[in-house]
């Protein structure tokens, strides 16, 4: 049996241009992966952090066949916010930051037909996720951002704004270790002191994990084991979804405030370690 070539339009995605001598460089102290893996084919996963090695936001890095600039895939809701923000960095660097107009597509199951016409790359993250790939338009017959996120709901994948919070969640704690997202070798980088005590300390205390129910409810409701919180909902779709629940409660059934059971499930690609926490 062959496989089917999924293929979605994400709108609320943007891409900007990084050029410019320095923009390896400049980037590669502000953000969580080794940029210069960023080649043809091949994408990174990245994220910026405050200065406390809080999450601000996530973005894919891809090298432009041309050579001459790196793209980044990012929300677009953000990627005003995203460069300000890299742009108060710049100082006397060689760097500007514009945005593309690129539309970014996600592609599944058999190797996309357009791999090789596009800007393109399996996606970093898992191999089951498929591939990211920016078209100069959205492509014709592709399909709504609602399958791309039932697909990446299912594989336990987080959404940038949708599953983080600004200024609080940890990298570890949304899983960019298991997820290719950070790099250990690479030198400092914004945050990078706490993103290392962190894992070196075992501080983890809290994982964005899948969940199923037959009510999911909205993001930030509390999720409660005997009545107490336990963790709180992330972004959901059709009985999937995301939820930050404390490693304690891991093994438990929870419940919303409705009574309406939620099931933590724990997806084959990560490991985590044994459940010795106390509950509270």
């Amino acid at each position: 049996m062959v496989d089917t070539t999924h293929l979605a339009h994400l709108p609320d995605r943007a891409v900007l241009a990084l050029s410019g001598l320095d923009r390896h460089s400049f980037l590669q102290g502000l953000v969580s992966n080794d940029v210069t893996e960023a080649t043809p084919g091949h994408a990174v996963w990245a994220a910026l952090l405050t200065a406390q090695g809080r999450w601000v936001a996530d973005f894919f890095l891809f090298a432009d066949p041309d050579g001459a600039r790196l793209l980044l895939d990012c929300e677009a809701a953000q990627a005003d916010m995203i460069r300000q923000r890299l742009l108060r960095y710049r100082l006397r660097s060689d760097i500007s930051i514009d945005e593309t107009g690129f539309a970014v597509h996600a592609a599944w199951g058999a190797v996309p037909p357009m791999i090789d016409s596009a800007i393109g790359a399996p996606d970093p993250r898992l191999a089951e996720a498929g591939w990211r790939l920016l078209l100069p338009r959205p492509a014709e017959g592709a399909a709504d951002h609602a399958a791309y996120d039932a697909h990446r709901l299912a594989l336990g994948l987080p959404d940038g704004s949708r599953d983080c919070e600004d200024g609080k969640t940890l990298l570890l704690e949304a899983n960019f270790e298991a997820l290719n997202g950070i790099s250990w070798t690479k030198g400092c980088y914004m945050g990078q002191e706490l993103t290392a005590r962190t894992r070196y300390r075992g501080l983890v205390k809290r994982k964005l994990l899948p969940v199923t129910g037959a009510a999911l409810p909205p993001p930030g409701t509390p999720l409660l084991q005997a009545g107490k919180e336990a963790g709180h909902m992330a972004s959901s779709r059709d009985g999937r979804g995301l939820a930050m629940v404390r490693l304690a409660h891991r093994s438990d059934e929870l419940t919303t405030e409705g009574g309406h059971s939620v099931q933590v499930h724990i997806p084959d690609w990560l490991t985590l370690p044994e459940a010795d926490t106390p509950k509270d």
